[in-house]
């Protein structure tokens, strides 16, 4: 049962939620979400609607069945008001928007009254009946038919109330007062928007007699044996049957041990579908046997370590908050299956409950995670934090309690969590207690507890990999408390955030994912986060962007701190998530010789759904392809397995093979890919240098190239200049954007130190600085005529000593606008990163200019494409060919990086009268610094003596 929990209807005498640290009044007890064939009504749909600048204002008499709310708006349901034309929505991340007082909030405080008419269908049994409500932020209380039912507090949590005496065949009016802010939102200060209003479903539920209150489901599994053991706890008598397992009118409570079942995993989901019977319903069950421990120090499931290839969800829908629909959660489960991910964080609150059905039902390892964070109180020292004031223990069990019976019948969900971020103190000890006793089945998770006194699992966030390696190793730092030091060490370790995955990145996923296979107590974690939390607006011609904070006006805001998601607003996949599917791969491909090597990481399947094919091509045409014969492989094994004989080529050739499914899924079709690999078969031809001399009127008079052919230029010439990424003009220590304004990169000047015509060519020796230092770079640049094209040889020299990385060091050119059609053979088909190119292949690719950009909703540097041996960009003007010797790195735009730097949002790019072309080589690398370690050093763009040659050729 629920730790001091209430039941039945609440009375005038309740504390109000304004003034209480109390969860509520007048609520039934928390129970087990779950279908029944009682019959029920969705009271979803348009509501009336009218808000109230402050509790103060509150409409009196409202709730009155005859109250005339006639001229009210109309809001829907499910739905945020702030997304409705009332209010704005405000973001923070860490810092409450709202003066630090606990438990009082300001009289400011925007209060929702909601209105809503229904009639009984038709048949509908008299008795009890129960009014649930999934999901109300902030603090709620429920009228019905004019007499008050209770209160609640707890946003992303169910509450349900006994409704049924009050109940009428027709006419019923129930009505609703929501607080924005209440003393629990001290508990939910999440890093997200602040929306408020009934944002999930409202349901009427009948109970008929003999119906059931409750209900528990130990489903175990046996790994020695294969045995399962299923028992079913229920709070009145009801049977149990399960026709695949030849169980009928089994007695709830008794155990049954069935000699062989099927066991259910993330990579094998398999439910047994059964019925729970009573006198007053039926409720279909899908039972997932499995058992989940801590043991020798590692986790596991049904008797093997798993290694957690993790995401953080948030909910969100651009246009309706966190009133996500069926269709958002659907598709955010295949997505994750299909980019090889196989756990989620439920970041930071439970999620809509159909969600864990859909883990069930696919195959997603389930942290659960408890509706509270008092991030806020950093600001203070902890001074006042919840979680330590025994005030607040009553609400703080009640979270967790109402988190646990929610949804402890989902076998998805292997880990619970006491939440996000809300310090230590005494209440987190006593909510990891209850959870203990309550569900022993579970280990427990809590991030903030250093010591890991309370919990069974080791976590951190954004710990660097040189942290992790020594974690793995058994190396860390001691616990502060030297008492708890044996215990934290006995622990597996996880990394509940890690990778953050704000705009361009996050680099370094790699090497992370090495350590986590490399180190068995190194048990993977949760990438942050999931999806860019963008509001969807549109500017006054019509436009479509994607609003981040500070965009509503709040005079307290994050920013777009809120854009960190490994998916676009609208559920667009993000290069950033094309990476991860790679480096979280299940199976590992590497051709060495004449023998392709699998290595299955899969935990308990083979690779029998598996095919392998190849294909071979020839400066990115295809050659020749077939399907491998491959034995199946054991999880955890590896074979090698010869490769054909191949057919003589000339040029450049790759052997590309695919691991791909065989048949379909549930979640994806056959050939669906799920890992590749790379290997260069013949190496690129060199051609010799055909000498011609140069014509002088290709170049101005301080050497720079204007003409090519019959096409007007502008450059090239040197540029170390990019877009800050969000991970480059972070606050964090790692952040380079403040070095590299502080020595003005942004802001280079040229100077031309002189010039040399020669029959062999042009030299041009120039000087690039920024102004107020003594820091510069000696550029010098070689033109030689090679047939009908030109060769351009450059070297770079640093001038002083300097303190910070490059952002790049390449070539900037402009050509004519209309060479808007861009073919290249080399890295693609999407941007890459030296640091994040694990998903980039060698091919041949076509894109225009607009396809090449990726659209942060914050610009930002993007859409380089790495290892390119040659580009030709063709128009309505002509063409250009530019060759490598051997690579470069490739951007194509219609706008500079001083405008991707300026732009607050896409809208606010401009095309310009030419497109520019970067033609690097080497940036450096992304890294995650916009919260976590910056660039490796390998990825470090040092400045160093360098050299590279291009080759322009006009079509």
């Amino acid at each position: 049962m629920a730790p001091e929990h209430e039941a039945g209807r609440g009375t005038a005498a309740a504390p109000a939620p304004l003034t209480s640290t109390d969860p509520g009044a007048g609520r039934r007890a928390p129970r087990a979400d779950a279908p029944s064939d009682a019959p029920a009504l969705s009271l979803d749909g348009t509501w009336r609607f009218h808000l109230a600048d402050r509790p103060g204002h509150a409409t009196p008499g409202f709730a009155e069945p005859g109250f005339d709310d006639g001229g009210w708006s109309r809001l829907e349901v499910p739905g945020h008001w702030q997304l409705q034309g009332h209010g704005s929505p405000a973001y923070t991340n860490v810092r409450y928007p709202f003066p630090l007082d606990p438990p009082f909030v300001p009289d400011e405080n925007p209060t929702g009254e909601y209105r809503r008419r229904f009639d009984l269908p038709p048949g509908w049994p008299e008795g009890e009946a129960v009014l649930r409500f999934r999901g109300v932020d902030s603090a709620f209380t429920v009228w019905l038919n004019g007499t008050e039912l209770g209160w609640s507090t707890g946003s992303r949590l169910t509450t349900e109330f006994d409704a049924g005496p009050l109940l009428r065949p027709h006419g019923n009016v129930l009505a609703v007062r929501v607080h924005q802010f209440s003393p629990a939102s001290y508990l939910e200060d999440q890093d997200m928007w602040w929306l408020s209003g009934i944002f999930r479903d409202v349901t009427l539920i009948a109970r008929p007699p003999g119906s059931v209150g409750d209900f528990f489901v130990h489903a175990d599994y046996d790994h020695t044996t294969g045995g399962g053991t299923l028992r079913v706890e229920t709070d009145v008598p009801a049977t149990l049957s399960v026709p695949e397992l030849g169980l009928s009118g089994v007695p709830a409570g008794q155990p049954c041990r069935i000699p062989s079942v099927h066991p259910w995993s993330a990579e094998l989901p398999r439910l047994y579908h059964g019925t729970l019977s009573t006198a007053g319903e039926r409720i279909p069950l899908r039972i997932g046997f499995r058992t989940v421990a801590v043991r020798d120090g590692l986790l596991t499931v049904n008797g093997r370590r798993i290694l957690l290839r993790g995401v953080n969800r948030h909910e969100w829908n651009p246009g309706r908050g966190r009133a996500v629909t069926a269709d958002d959660m659907l598709a955010d489960v295949l997505m994750m299956k299909r980019h090889n991910v196989n756990a989620v964080r439920t970041s930071h609150y439970p999620p809509h409950p159909d969600f864990l059905d859909l883990c069930d039902e696919y195959g997603l390892y389930v942290l659960a995670e408890c509706d509270l964070e008092t991030h806020g109180f950093t600001v203070a020292g902890w001074r006042r934090n919840p979680s330590d004031d025994p005030r607040w223990r009553p609400a703080m069990l009640d979270r967790m309690c109402r988190t646990v019976e929610r949804d402890k019948n989902h076998p998805s969900v292997v880990l619970w969590s006491l939440g996000n971020e809300a310090g230590t103190g005494g209440n987190l000890a006593a909510m990891a207690g209850w959870v203990h006793e309550r569900d022993p089945g579970r280990p427990v998770h809590y991030e903030g507890d250093g010591d890991s006194r309370h919990v069974d699992v080791y976590s951190r966030m954004y710990a660097t990999h040189a942290e992790v390696e020594a974690i793995g190793r058994y190396e860390e730092p001691p616990t502060a408390d030297p008492s708890a030091d044996a215990h934290r060490r006995g622990l597996p370790f996880l990394l509940c955030e890690y990778a953050h995955a704000m705009g361009n990145g996050p680099g370094g996923l790699l090497e992370y994912q090495r350590l986590f296979e490399r180190y068995p107590r190194c048990q993977g974690g949760f990438v942050w986060e999931w999806i860019d939390h963008g509001i969807r607006r549109h500017t006054p011609d019509g436009r479509e962007f994607f609003a981040y904070g500070g965009d509503f006006g709040e005079p307290l805001h994050d920013g777009n701190f809120v854009l960190d998601g490994l998916v676009f607003p609208d559920r667009t996949p993000s290069p950033g998530l094309t990476e991860l599917k790679a480096v979280f791969a299940p199976v590992r491909l590497a051709v060495e010789g004449t023998r392709l090597t699998v290595t299955n990481l899969h935990d308990f399947t083979g690779t029998a759904h598996l095919r392998f094919r190849w294909s071979l091509e020839t400066e990115g045409e295809p050659v020749a392809e077939g399907v491998l014969r491959a034995e199946d492989v054991p999880p955890q094994g590896s074979v090698a397995v010869e490769l054909p004989v191949l057919p003589p080529v000339a040029g450049e050739s790759w052997l590309t093979v695919r691991a791909e499914l065989a048949g379909d899924t549930a979640w994806a079709a056959a050939g669906h890919e799920v890992a590749f690999t790379q290997h260069r078969v013949a190496a690129r031809r060199t051609e010799p240098r055909r000498p011609a001399p140069l014509d002088r009127d290709d170049f101005d008079d301080s050497g720079t190239l204007v003409r090519l052919g019959g096409l007007r230029v502008r450059g090239p010439r040197l540029d170390v200049w990019r877009a800050p990424t969000d991970n480059d003009r972070t606050t964090n220590a790692d952040a380079v954007e403040s070095r590299w304004r502080a020595l003005g990169l942004h802001r280079v000047t040229h100077r031309v130190i002189g010039q040399e015509w020669s029959d062999g060519g042009l030299v041009v020796r120039t000087r690039v600085a920024p102004a107020a230092t003594d820091l510069g770079l000696f550029a010098t640049y070689h033109w030689a005529g090679d047939g009908p094209a030109l060769l351009l040889r450059v070297e770079v020299r640093p001038d002083g000593e300097w303190t910070a990385p490059l952002p790049r060091m390449g070539l900037r050119m402009a050509v004519p606008a209309g060479l808007g059609e861009v073919e290249w053979f080399g890295g693609g088909p999407g941007e890459a990163y030296a640091d994040s190119c694990q998903a980039m292949r060698i091919g041949r690719y076509r894109r225009t200019v607009e396809e090449w950009q990726t659209p942060y909703p914050m610009p930002q540097e993007n859409g380089n494409r790495r290892q390119v041996r040659w580009a030709e960009l063709r128009g309505g003007d002509g063409g250009l060919r530019i060759e490598g010797a051997p690579v470069f790195d490739l951007t194509v735009r219609r706008w500079t990086s001083e405008d991707l730097d300026a732009a607050r949002h896409p809208t606010d790019l401009v095309p310009g009268a030419v497109i520019w072309v970067n033609l690097d080589l080497a940036q450096h690398g992304l890294g995650t610094a916009s919260c976590g370690p910056g660039v490796l050093p390998e990825y470090t763009l040092t400045a160093a003596p360098a050299s590279w040659t291009v080759r322009f050729l006009p079509l």
